[in-house]
């Protein structure tokens, strides 16, 4: 009976003994397993405390298997964390800057009609303000006469020269004329497609004695205008395809600068219009009204009923390079004076005088009447001229 007792406790400590075996080896293989997949862990972490505490359990055979089936449990794999997600940045959507060059922008260009590049009436003509533009023909000319005002007079009293001065009738002529934009858009900022403007004109026109050398040649008279206008663009169309363009009104001075007795001078205020057909026909018109000075002040009481109180021009622009015009102003009374100027411009661009796109024109004009100077606002006479001119249309 002792002995079966004693081989019943030996089986029993035998199977202990392949119980702990097999839980050793499986407990070992998944420590190893852990820690080949676990390569990158600290050396000291909690996982390699626990194994270390299950080893060092030798008196307890029990407790010691239960600590190494613990530990398997726990190395269990577990489930991935998921990967940290990272906080959207929200980036702006990229600024595109498209570097376009400026579209060019030819205030003079040839598809805008005459009228208004010479007014600017719109926009695609507009070449700013305070920029010297030319007014009337800049020209030098050769003028010879019918006749010559040696002694001018005035019905105003101490205005008619003491003694004649024997100036030929053979002349040069110097005329300057120029005027800048000082404002715009006063009152078209509801059209976007027009332009109104405001101008300094200034014309000065010199008749020079410059073949009269028995006299030394003196400049006879010259003549000073400043001038302010308003220009107020329109597009009124009427039959035969004509278009009005502008309507102005301007306020000007002209005085010839000289003490009595050969002092003249007035000031008016004008209105005008111009309208034009395509490209070929230009028509202006000046209605004006001088304004009253005192009469110890006036130096020409008579000179609208000389060189009259309206005036029209037209220009034929027959081609590319000649324009033919003519300007015909009348005094509005019964005795008919005024004048009558003819004229013809040829443009040189083409001849290598001037030299590609140019304003030069040759410029030849007939003009007989009243009021070719101030000096002869009251004198009639018909003048020939032949020069060149500088034309800014």
């Amino acid at each position: 009976m002792e002995q079966r007792t004693r081989q019943h406790k030996h089986c029993i400590r035998l199977a202990q003994s392949a119980r702990l075996a097999v839980s050793l080896s499986a407990a070992l293989g998944a420590g190893l397993a852990a820690t080949a997949a676990q390569a990158q862990s600290t050396p000291n972490s909690p996982q390699d405390s626990a194994l270390q505490r299950c080893v060092a359990m030798t008196a307890d055979h029990s407790a010691r298997l239960s600590c190494f089936d613990n530990w398997a449990n726990q190395q269990k794999a577990p489930a991935p964390s998921p990967a940290p997600v990272e906080a959207a940045v929200v980036r702006p959507a990229p600024v595109v800057i498209t570097m376009e060059a400026p579209a060019s922008h030819d205030c003079r260009n040839a598809r805008f009609s005459e009228l208004s590049r010479f007014w600017e009436l719109e926009p695609g003509t507009d070449c700013g303000t305070f920029s010297i533009r030319g007014y009337k023909p800049i020209s030098l000319s050769w003028i010879g006469s019918d006749s010559v005002n040696t002694q001018p007079s005035s019905p105003a009293a101490n205005h008619t020269a003491t003694s004649p001065v024997a100036y030929s009738t053979n002349e040069a002529r110097i005329q300057l004329s120029v005027r800048t934009k000082i404002a715009q858009g006063l009152l078209t900022q509801l059209q976007p497609s027009l332009r109104d403007s405001l101008w300094f004109g200034y014309t000065q026109q010199s008749n020079w004695q410059l073949f009269n050398g028995d006299i030394s040649r003196p400049f006879r008279t010259t003549d000073h205008s400043p001038e302010i206008t308003y220009i107020y663009p329109l597009d009124t169309e009427f039959p035969g395809g004509w278009r009005l363009r502008y309507g102005g009104v301007t306020l000007v001075h002209q005085s010839n600068g000289q003490s009595e007795p050969l002092s003249r001078s007035w000031n008016r205020t004008i209105l005008s219009a111009g309208m034009e057909k395509g490209k070929d026909f230009v028509v202006k018109a000046e209605l004006w009204n001088r304004l009253p000075e005192a009469e110890g002040n006036d130096d020409n009481p008579d000179i609208s009923d000389y060189v009259g109180r309206a005036e029209i021009a037209g220009f034929w622009n027959v081609d590319r390079k000649n324009t033919l015009g003519a300007t015909v102003r009348h005094s509005l009374r019964a005795n008919t004076n005024g004048s009558l100027k003819l004229e013809w411009l040829r443009d040189l661009s083409d001849t290598g005088v001037a030299g590609g796109r140019s304003g030069l024109r040759f410029h030849t004009q007939v003009f007989t009447g009243y009021g070719d100077s101030l000096v002869d606002y009251n004198r009639r006479r018909t003048v020939l001229s032949v020069g060149l001119s500088l034309i800014d249309w």
